[in-house]
């Protein structure tokens, strides 16, 4: 990573804070670091943090209350670190804002691939590069077909608009408020067109790996996914006895519904 800019170290088991500190400080970052969560939140929004690592069992309020805080005022990418085993935390890490999440102990260079993976993400507002052809389905078609083109770059189905360019979504006229890699893994689906995408093929597209077929996906990766589709379906309202987006293709992964005619 070239020039990374400021990172904050949110971590009350100091051990665990000088690991994450000098893996950071490694990737070119200026790293400070906070031991409770209130003084976290406070470093994030002075030190105007492009990532954020933290832990979610701190000694003065839970790590969610804190991602909740900086999400108030923050669009740094956040990653969670948990010791916790229990997947329900995991869920509530994506609802209240988290890019990604990390269980401990981790290998430090597990940590640093996470923390490089998020940042390929765009934040919003940005217009990243363009993919110019999706990677190969494993379980899927394997076709490479150019996806539109960035001036046409709004891809509408089913009363679905998704705009890449200014990475807005809107669902009959309403704007919808997707997380990073819920609009990541929906645009996805979208320029695929209808075909099925793996669960490993949607990991690299929430990480931004798309040239790297080498990256590790691990089942958690496969969870987390797996969670992103069920809040990405709540929010397009799905029927589940009758989808207008996204279909499960039991024991591979999700494709496009069908385009009706209304």
């Amino acid at each position: 990573m070239s020039e990374p800019g400021v990172a904050v170290v949110i971590e009350d088991d100091e051990d665990v804070r000088n690991l994450v500190d000098a893996i950071l400080k490694e990737a070119g970052f200026v790293v400070h670091s906070a031991a409770t969560g209130r003084e976290g939140v406070e470093v994030v929004r002075h030190q105007q943090a492009a990532v954020v690592t933290l832990d979610i069992g701190l000694p003065d309020m839970d790590g969610h209350e804190v991602l909740r805080r900086i999400r108030q005022f923050s669009d740094a990418y956040v990653l969670m670190l948990t010791a916790r085993q229990d997947e329900s935390e995991t869920l509530t890490a994506f609802l209240t804002g988290a890019d990604d999440y990390v269980k401990k102990p981790f290998l430090p260079r597990e940590l640093r691939a996470r923390v490089t993976a998020m940042m390929r993400r765009p934040r919003a507002g940005d217009v990243p590069a363009f993919p110019g052809r999706l990677p190969d389905g494993g379980q899927g078609t394997g076709d490479s077909s150019r996806a539109d083109e960035p001036e046409n770059a709004v891809i509408k189905h089913n009363g679905l608009a998704l705009n890449y360019k200014t990475r807005m979504v809107s669902l009959q006229g309403s704007v919808l408020n997707l997380t990073r890699s819920e609009f990541d893994l929906l645009f996805d689906l979208l320029r695929a067109k209808g075909q099925v995408r793996t669960r490993t093929d949607l990991v690299r597209a929430a990480r931004g790996d798309y040239y790297d077929d080498d990256a590790y996906i691990s089942e958690a990766d496969e969870r987390a996914v797996e969670t992103h589709i069920g809040n990405l379906r709540r929010k397009l309202h799905e029927d589940p006895q009758s989808p207008r987006f996204l279909l499960t293709v039991r024991g591979i992964g999700y494709r496009l519904a069908p385009k009706r005619v209304d």
